[in-house]
């Protein structure tokens, strides 16, 4: 369950080996498996009301070709696209998820896209309505949207035997080479080269966003004005094993936690927060690392992560003043017979095991929200649009998650921002994050913006941090402070 959660690599090729091209209007896609062709392209014109104002748009589902480099047709990638028609110089924004293995869907119906469902929430369910409303945070009154489903989520699909699908789709250096390459066929196919061009990335999309950027503009031709990462899974060596000898697992979790317990009791604020930044970044490491060298630093570890968390000190001594993001969403709440979230703490569900010596139970957040966005997708995406598939939708696949090359993940987002940056000082560079979040914690970004170069610019990085969690834009609050910094950085 923890790698299905882990939400959250440069290319030097003239041309990417994958090609992803739209065939020949009299061409179909040929595949190696019993697989019925995919539908053609559908548009419907919809309205919505954002930002106080009824905005008319086109939705299209489609999807675009990837080739292999003999041309032979070896998956097909579907994306929805929300446009303004007649205005082909509007910026247009293509949006990510993460996993590896998630569709489009979370950013598309539950933050950017024109409709809403929602989710995220305390007290969510599988049952809940999956009727989409009008999203007044929509970003479409500023910029076209294109979400687009990797190969293996949502109704995008491989038309390969599963070796030939994992060597060319699920690790971290193909993806950057086909979705460039996807990017490209977008822009190329609806004449829209011209436009400002951004991406979106949230969770493992925060670690292709940057790496896309750098991609589009070094290998494909084609530059970005924009990137933002949405709670971003940027460097997983510093989020790793929790034994190693490392103490950045430790330092980079313990502020999220506090948010969290200064959540429940009305008081959590950025200067609320300094002192435990200030703390975990400097004695926390230290004390960490000094181990059985100085005998006092454990229990100034005890002293100081039980004030900040509010958990049983006799907890906090057991572990020696590192608790684990595990051990802390099943104890914080054990006392209701609850959970905690890995991704909002303060979001809880029942334990299905209270009794138990440790956790033995699924999310609350991501068991309330699959039902509701699957389903509302689905019935956008073949009934609404009217684009038939006879395919299951995956909107979290443990497949593609499953067997993803995990194999050099380490911080080429970082690396990749830092030279797309320095290509082009004009990008613009958002890291947004929800405060309570313990699957990619906003501290590991901001110790990352730490350390970035300065590239001529008083703030390289913009970093945002907004009340809630991983999903923290289904927050109304935090949803609308989204999109006033998102328009700040398009220059809106």
């Amino acid at each position: 369950m923890k790698s299905i959660l882990l939400a959250a690599a440069a290319l030097f090729l003239a041309a990417p080996a994958l090609a992803a091209e739209p065939p020949k209007k009299e061409e179909a896609a040929k595949s190696d498996l019993d697989l019925p062709p995919m539908a053609p392209d559908k548009t419907i014109k919809q309205t919505a009301r954002i930002g106080g104002a009824t905005v008319g748009y086109e939705a299209t589902v489609g999807h675009i070709d990837v080739r292999d480099e003999k041309g032979k047709v070896i998956g097909q990638v579907v994306y929805t696209a929300y446009t303004i028609p007649g205005r082909a110089n509007r910026p247009v924004t293509f949006a990510f998820n993460g996993g590896p293995g998630a569709a489009s869907v979370y950013l598309n119906l539950g933050a950017l896209g024109p409709k809403r469902v929602q989710f995220g929430g305390q007290g969510d369910a599988p049952s809940d309505s999956a009727v989409a409303v009008d999203n007044p945070y929509s970003w479409l009154d500023f910029t076209d949207l294109v979400f687009i489903d990797p190969i293996g989520t949502g109704f995008s699909r491989s038309l390969v035997d599963m070796d030939a699908t994992k060597k060319a789709f699920w690790g971290p250096e193909q993806d950057i080479k086909y979705l460039s390459r996807v990017v490209y066929d977008w822009l190329q196919k609806e004449g829209r080269m011209t436009a400002k061009k951004y991406v979106v990335g949230e969770s493992y999309g925060g670690y292709r966003a940057p790496r896309l950027a750098f991609a589009l503009q070094h290998d494909i031709g084609v530059g970005v004005n924009g990137v933002v990462m949405v709670s971003p899974y940027l460097d997983p060596a510093a989020t790793g094993d929790s034994t190693a000898m490392s103490p950045m697992p430790w330092v980079i979790t313990l502020p999220s936690m506090a948010a969290a317990y200064l959540e429940r009791q009305g008081k959590l604020s950025a200067e609320a927060m300094r002192p435990v930044e200030q703390y975990a970044r400097t004695e926390y490491a230290t004390d960490i690392l000094a181990g059985r060298s100085d005998p006092q630093a454990t229990a100034r570890m005890v002293q100081k992560v039980t004030a900040f968390t509010g958990l049983d000190p006799a907890l906090v001594q057991r572990m020696e003043g590192k608790v684990d993001s595990w051990t802390f969403t099943r104890e914080v709440h054990r006392r209701e017979g609850k959970i905690g979230s890995w991704y909002d703490t303060n979001v809880t569900g029942y334990d299905p095991f209270p009794a138990a010596a440790q956790r033995n139970s699924d999310d609350p957040i991501l068991e309330a929200l699959k039902a509701t966005t699957t389903s509302a997708m689905v019935d956008f995406v073949t009934r609404q649009v009217g684009w038939k598939t006879v395919d299951h939708y995956e909107p979290l696949s443990e497949t593609v998650n499953r067997n993803w090359d995990r194999d050099g993940m380490d911080d080429k987002p970082v690396t990749d921002l830092r030279k797309a940056i320095a290509n082009d000082p004009k990008m613009g560079v958002l890291i947004v994050h929800g405060w309570d979040d313990l699957s990619c914690p906003y501290f590991a970004s901001k110790l990352i913006a730490d350390q970035m170069p300065s590239f001529g610019k008083a703030e390289p990085v913009a970093l945002r941090v907004y009340p809630g969690g991983h999903m923290f834009y289904s927050r109304a609050e935090s949803a609308d402070a989204f999109k006033r910094d998102a328009r700040a950085m398009y220059g809106l």
